[in-house]
């Protein structure tokens, strides 16, 4: 019988000891991302199945969920396509599945409305009835979407839907209810799920949000590309939208779009105050924003807080706005601990903006009176939230190493008199613009050599700045 000395028992504690103390200090940055990948070798042909045609015009959604379920029901693995296109509405995930888009596949998502059933899920900050998907991650765990091929969303015919309803609402005071008004399909949705990848694969012409990743953890998405401006510009085609999901790896991507390039949300108004759920430990790196509304952008939905983000290694070419913070005083919720650096930028509107009463006409809901039989959802956005859950607040924010080239104003920091910007720190920027721009409203601002070369000679405009700092700068 094998007898355990004291010498057995200390060294063990020791050890033990040993890897609690290492879990501790590995920081939350090593630690985003998916810890497990669908591996096993087994395959399922998409062509093997009934009514299956690579011509894009035959529908295959029930073919390609065939070979998703009956992979997941084997313990998981492969499902791949032979070359071709593929016609399909929303196709469900499954536990343990890779889904391989291979090169030379293109998934094309059909334009009928039917065939993407309505879930219950969170669209723009609020949560309500919605369609899914073309592809959809939902409540599973080790799953992906894989390879060098592509899904073409043809949301064109979702811009053009948008836009008539929208031309219709805003004489009527209701620009802010067109984006729910009018549901359009995202191209991919991971929801309450966990260690799941996406990889490889082109996205084109979203109809609406392209990557959506909610209520999810443990989640990556690496060197994907976004190409929503094929055949016009549509509205609200963000590419990668990180909404109240924590532990998140976004890396080595390329997107084109018509909004936010890069996003992250948490909900809002009195229903994102509600559900109360920060976006969190969030890494992006190595990535490109072509044109779009924002490079990096943390906000307008900030009611659950966002918290504990890196970025950096991160290029905008023609992108609206490159850093981009913003919120609305129903919104609520915290900004912090944010550190962004290592940023290239060149073409852009604004290489650094913050507002805290971004567009109005958005972001606050009316409705007369006399109005009757509304929505349940505009219900919702009517719902009062007070001044003091409303108020925003961004803070502990750290930007440096910044190179800008051919900005438009370089920075616009607009705090408001009762939340100022707290504690933001600029260092090590250099900034070429046709004007310098403007900050107010900021407690403990530092700026530590930033120089910022204007065409129209200005200076940055100071208002009401509390305890600022400045070191080597030129603005």
């Amino acid at each position: 019988m094998f007898k355990i000395s004291k010498k057995h028992i200390l060294l063990s504690l020791v050890i033990l000891a040993t890897t609690a103390l290492n879990a501790e200090t590995e920081s939350w940055q090593e630690q985003v991302g998916a810890q497990s990948f669908p591996n096993k070798t087994e395959t399922f042909l998409v062509n093997d199945y009934d009514g299956v045609k690579n011509n894009g015009l035959i529908l295959c959604t029930k073919a390609i969920q065939k070979a998703i379920d009956d992979c997941s029901a084997a313990g998981g693995g492969k499902v791949y396509f032979k070359p071709g296109t593929y016609l399909t509405g929303s196709i469900f995930l499954k536990d343990n599945v890779n889904l391989c888009i291979d090169e030379g596949v293109e998934l094309r998502g059909i334009i009928d409305l039917e065939e993407y059933p309505e879930i219950y899920t969170r669209v723009a900050g609020i949560e309500m009835k919605w369609p899914a998907a073309i592809i959809n991650f939902l409540n599973i765990k080790n799953a992906a979407i894989t390879g060098k091929g592509s899904i073409h969303a043809q949301g064109r015919y979702h811009w053009e839907r948008y836009w008539k309803l929208r031309q219709a609402y805003t004489p009527k005071g209701l620009r802010w209810a067109s984006d729910y008004d009018c549901k359009r399909v995202r191209t991919i949705l991971v929801s309450n799920s966990k260690n799941s990848t996406i990889q490889g694969i082109t996205l084109k012409q979203a109809g609406f949000w392209t990557v959506h990743v909610l209520y999810s953890n443990h989640i990556t998405v690496d060197g994907i590309t976004i190409q929503n401006n094929i055949d016009g510009h549509g509205p609200s085609t963000d590419g990668i939208d990180l909404d109240s999901s924590s532990d998140i790896l976004v890396k080595n991507c390329d997107i084109d779009c018509n909004d936010d390039n890069f996003c992250l949300k948490s909900g809002r108004d009195a229903d994102g105050l509600r559900v109360n759920r920060p976006c969190e430990r969030i890494v992006i790196h190595n990535c490109i924003s072509r044109k779009g509304g924002g490079l990096i952008t943390l906000g307008s939905e900030t009611s659950g807080g966002i918290k504990d983000v890196e970025v950096y290694n991160l290029k905008a070419n023609g992108t609206n706005i490159a850093i981009r913070f913003k919120s609305a005083l129903t919104r609520g919720g915290t900004i912090e601990n944010i550190n962004i650096h290592d940023i290239e930028m060149k073409n852009v509107d604004i290489a650094i903006s913050a507002s805290l009463n971004w567009n109005p006409s958005y972001s606050y809901a009316s409705v007369g009176k006399d109005t009757k039989d509304i929505p349940k959802h505009w219900k919702v956005m009517l719902e009062k939230v007070s001044p003091e859950d409303g108020l925003p607040h961004f803070k502990n924010i750290s930007v440096s190493n910044i190179e800008a080239k051919n900005c438009k104003t370089a920075i616009s920091l607009r705090g408001i008199e009762n939340s100022h910007l707290e504690n933001f720190s600029f260092k090590n920027m250099e900034m070429t613009t046709k004007s310098a721009g403007v900050i107010e409203y900021t407690d403990g601002l530092n700026l530590n050599n930033v120089v910022i070369n204007s065409e129209d000679n200005s200076s940055i405009k100071m208002e009401n700045n509390k305890k600022f700092k400045e070191k080597n700068s030129n603005f």
